[in-house]
């Protein structure tokens, strides 16, 4: 059974911080951008937790979750030794997938990236795209009532494209 999910009244979720490693650094001297995805996705593992996702889901249910599309948008350098936190905000779910918006930020508050993400819910056996366990939709339903009181996160389904000399 999944656990509790708290949720804050003005905030998302909120990862536990995350250090930056020596490998994770590239020949300009600051974090790869594989490396955002990394965080991001131990952010969502810490979240999904709550939601009753995880190890054990897969394990025990031989049900877990697939990432459809994720988009990252790069906003400021992170470097060696830099801590992290990783955001969670549940914009929209149904029964077989979730749409979720992710802010890393810097120990000092700064946003360094987004991530936007469709995540489908999966059967191991398949593999195929199933609905979810009534206690998983649950869990969901908790965290999207809370999500919905919150603010719309800024950069939500931005497109990517070089405009024309029309400004399209």
């Amino acid at each position: 059974m999944p656990q509790t999910v708290p949720q804050p009244a003005n905030e998302p979720f909120l990862s536990e911080p995350m250090e930056i490693e020596p490998g994770w650094i590239d020949f300009n001297g600051h974090l790869n951008m594989a490396y955002y995805t990394v965080l991001f996705d131990r952010g969502a593992d810490q979240v999904y937790q709550l939601i009753g996702f995880g190890p054990d889901y897969a394990e025990r249910r031989k049900l877990t979750t697939y990432t459809a599309e994720f988009h990252i948008r790069y906003l400021r350098e992170l470097h060696l030794g830099d801590r992290v936190r990783v955001s969670f905000h549940l914009l929209a779910h149904d029964e077989k997938r979730f749409h979720g918006f992710q802010n890393l930020y810097h120990e000092d508050g700064w946003l360094a990236a987004t991530a936007e993400g469709l995540t489908l819910h999966v059967d191991m056996t398949g593999p195929k795209v199933v609905p979810m366990p009534a206690d998983i939709l649950d869990s969901m339903g908790r965290m999207q009532a809370a999500h919905d009181t919150l603010p719309r996160p800024e950069g939500i389904g931005r497109r990517i494209g070089i405009p024309d000399a029309s400004g399209r």
